[in-house]
């Protein structure tokens, strides 16, 4: 204590901030088994039990918003991860042949934070009255214009490309700075061997960044129950016809809040989602672990 004295005060607001954050909600859990009652209090209010959870699985829906938030995140994360990791390795390519130091930061943040705008302007692009694709892209083709908003088949495309264009940027910039931290003697030595740039690339680059893409993958298993809120919500405008294929746990939960006002229910599917998420964490890691220690997260 004496020793480390110096360094434990110095910790204790990031503590203090780490248990009111973290810690102290985990108080609120309770509420999902409870039939909550404002005049009663969250501790007056009587307990239920499970009853929170049966509406959630007995649904008719249950299946639909399981599906969706599923398949989705399993396709956003292959299709996510794909092309972060390419646009690393192209970043650092121009990086290391054709940009100095200072260029290589001024060039980044504007094209990350371009990728998170165009990636919702893409709504302007979809609008049935005036967008730019029913205006303009489908008379040049001599296509009829599209319902957008009215067709589900198109739906899982948009969503997924949006998605994808709106986060691959952050991702990435994770990615190119492990790329960044290689030691570059391990180039030097495959050049002098006459390996290609693309031999590098996969003998080189991809391996050594293999225990970050892991971690990172990990933590997106971790919320493969949850969804992103305002994309699948805010995106299809809410639209009724849509939903078989734009509905998901999250925005299931809100459209149940919103009319209902159970907060018992959707206190019951939030810890629903934490609880899987911990388990595929948890498994998935150990599946890692067993393979290769060293690329385990814990």
């Amino acid at each position: 204590m004496k020793k480390y004295r110096a360094l434990m005060i110095m910790a204790i607001p990031g503590i203090v901030y780490l248990l009111i954050n973290n810690y102290l909600p985990l108080f609120g859990t309770i509420i999902a088994f409870k039939d909550v009652n404002f005049a009663k209090g969250i501790l007056g209010s009587d307990w239920v039990g499970f009853k929170n959870f049966e509406y959630l699985f007995k649904t008719s829906d249950a299946f639909i918003i399981t599906r969706n938030t599923l398949l989705y995140n399993i396709v956003f994360i292959v299709i996510g991860t794909t092309f972060s990791i390419a646009l690393a390795i192209m970043l650092n390519e121009i990086r290391s042949r054709f940009l100095s130091r200072f260029y290589q930061s001024v060039i980044l943040l504007p094209y990350l934070i371009s990728m998170v705008i165009v990636g919702y302007l893409v709504l302007a692009l979809l609008d049935g009255s005036s967008g730019f694709i029913n205006k303009t892209i489908l008379p040049m083709l001599g296509l009829e214009q599209i319902a957008w908003y009215s067709e589900t088949k198109f739906w899982p495309y948009i969503l997924t490309i949006v998605h994808t264009w709106k986060g691959v940027g952050y991702i990435c910039v994770i990615y190119l700075a492990a790329i960044i931290g290689i030691d570059q003697e391990y180039y030097e030595a495959a050049t002098i061997d006459g390996a290609s740039r693309w031999r590098q690339i996969w003998s080189i680059t991809i391996p050594l960044i293999v225990p970050i893409i892991t971690i990172m993958t990990l933590l997106a298993i971790g919320r493969i129950f949850y969804s992103d809120f305002g994309l699948f919500y805010q995106v299809p405008l809410n639209s009724g016809i849509l939903m078989p294929v734009t509905q998901t746990i999250d925005t299931y939960v809100y459209r149940a809040l919103i009319n209902l006002g159970d907060i018992g229910m959707s206190s019951a599917a939030g810890m629903y989602q934490a609880i899987v998420g911990f388990v595929l964490v948890v498994v998935s890691n150990a599946i890692v672990k067993k393979f290769n220690k060293e690329n385990a997260l814990f």
